[in-house]
């Protein structure tokens, strides 16, 4: 269960389309094509994942994960606050979850023709013992170490937990009952990665990032006042690199 969210295009003031590096992701061909690996399954399909209604994408992205509880051995998102987020969700919503279990049926909140036809090929048929798993474990007073009940062959969380992430450390301790590692794979930064944890299951507080410097490619471009060019190019080239100034800046 790993949770991977798109975000709206938007586009700069002289018009060039923009998002978010990891929407560019999900929407090409590297990862919807992606060969299949058993390492780095996920239980969202993808119609869910390219969602670009946060409430419906969350929702099934969830209900697949509560219908696949036994096979999950990862948790996470891209970012702990993403995930955290989702378990929130989870406690307002595991009451409507499991009805759907439960009946076999999608919610009518889910409109969303690429969802809908998602969770066709997972509610297959009603699972009323499943529903009532979920809701003995949802239904109790604490939700203290509710991931390992919920997902008990989970092996770890994975998720950005460094720098201004480290903040919700000790909730992931708290909803894990601190028996679940919670892994950071990697050193990232606005739109790039930087590096790689070679000790994953080291703690957060200990980790330490090797840097690549075959990860990302910058073009660092210099500029005048007011973003004037500094030196003499040609009309095209002073052209290109001002849409580049936008795109990166603007």
């Amino acid at each position: 269960m790993y949770l991977n969210f798109v975000k709206a295009e938007t586009s700069t003031p002289c018009g060039i389309p923009i998002r978010a590096v990891l929407t560019s992701y999900y929407k090409s061909k590297h990862f919807q094509c992606r060969p299949y690996d058993p390492f780095n399954d996920l239980t969202s399909p993808i119609q869910t994942i390219l969602c670009e209604d946060s409430n419906q994408s969350m929702y099934c992205q969830l209900l697949a994960a509560l219908i696949q509880r036994h096979k999950v051995m990862r948790l996470g998102a891209v970012f702990a606050s993403a995930f955290l987020r989702a378990i929130s969700y989870l406690e307002q919503k595991w009451s409507e979850l499991c009805e759907d279990i439960r009946s076999g049926r999608l919610n009518p909140m889910i409109t969303d023709p690429g969802c809908q036809t998602a969770m066709s090929s997972l509610l297959t048929s009603p699972n009323p013992e499943l529903a009532s798993e979920i809701e003995e474990i949802c239904r109790g007073s604490s939700w203290k170490g509710i991931l390992c009940q919920l997902w008990p062959k989970a092996k770890f969380i994975e998720a950005v937990v460094t720098g201004s992430m480290s903040q919700y450390i000790p909730a992931l301790e708290l909803f894990s009952q601190g028996k679940i590692p919670l892994v950071c794979p990697m050193y990232a930064s606005s739109e790039t990665y930087f590096g790689v944890n070679v000790e994953p299951l080291s703690k957060p507080s200990d980790v330490v990032f090797t840097l690549l410097p075959n990860m990302c490619y910058f073009e660092f471009i210099p500029l005048g006042k007011n973003g004037t060019l500094s030196f003499d190019l040609d009309d095209d080239e002073q052209e290109r690199r001002r849409m580049i100034y936008q795109l990166i800046f603007v």
